[in-house]
């Protein structure tokens, strides 16, 4: 019971304490920094897709030998495979997004 006092009272001081952190201004990139947008872009980019394939790669390699072990659940396992890679590549298509958009309103 004391953890959960303790817990619930932590939660409200994180709740009164998010206003006192807002932002006043919106934050602007000085000039001289500019010419890096592009290049965190493709850091960025590069960062989700290698990491997206190597999801995708675990998820192709498990789901065969889930096949391989049990031939009936193959259209089971299929299809949690294919949903599992579409969310994958949409983090990798979210990200390209987001960049395109930060790097045409930034220049």
């Amino acid at each position: 019971m004391r953890f959960l006092s303790i817990l619930l009272l932590f939660g409200a001081v994180l709740c009164f304490a998010m206003p006192v952190l807002a932002q006043g201004a919106p934050l602007t990139i000085p000039e001289n920094y500019r010419h890096w947008v592009p290049i965190a872009a493709g850091f960025s980019m590069a960062i989700a897709s290698g990491l997206c394939g190597l999801g995708q790669a675990r998820a192709t390699a498990a789901a065969a030998e889930g096949m391989a072990r049990n031939p009936a659940a193959a259209p089971a396992i299929r299809f949690a495979l294919i949903l599992g890679l579409a969310l994958i590549e949409s983090l990798a298509l979210y990200t390209l997004v987001i960049i395109i958009a930060k790097v045409k309103v930034e220049f």
